[in-house]
């Protein structure tokens, strides 16, 4: 048995959670925080079997986009009031899945 802990943007959490019901997987989403963009993410936990993980997988790449989007980086006032110009916005890839696949010892479903 595996653990599958999956980091997805908001965006994608719900076309995700919905792949893995329809193909019979049991979830627990977890609302999270990313730390570099400062955005709203989702952990996605499951119990999976050995061999069930590539199609679990398979989901998560199927049903989660990277995607560019432009970014205004954050400048403390002090900096900003020094730097004496405008801060241009950076272009970024978001989205797509950190995924992370943990043998477990026991798992139940209560």
């Amino acid at each position: 048995m595996k653990l599958v802990l999956a980091i997805v943007q908001d965006a994608d959490a719900g076309a995700v959670l919905d792949a893995l019901m329809t193909n019979g997987f049991r979830a627990t989403k977890v609302s999270s925080t990313g730390g570099f963009l400062v955005r709203g993410n989702a952990t996605i936990l499951m119990g999976v079997p050995d061999d069930q993980v590539d199609t679990v997988v398979g989901l998560l790449r199927e049903h989660c986009h990277a995607r560019r989007e432009f970014v205004s980086p954050v400048m403390p006032l002090s900096e900003a009031a020094a730097a004496r110009h405008w801060v241009q916005p950076l272009e970024v890839e978001v989205g797509g899945a950190t995924v992370f696949v943990i043998n477990i010892e026991r798992f139940e479903q209560l």
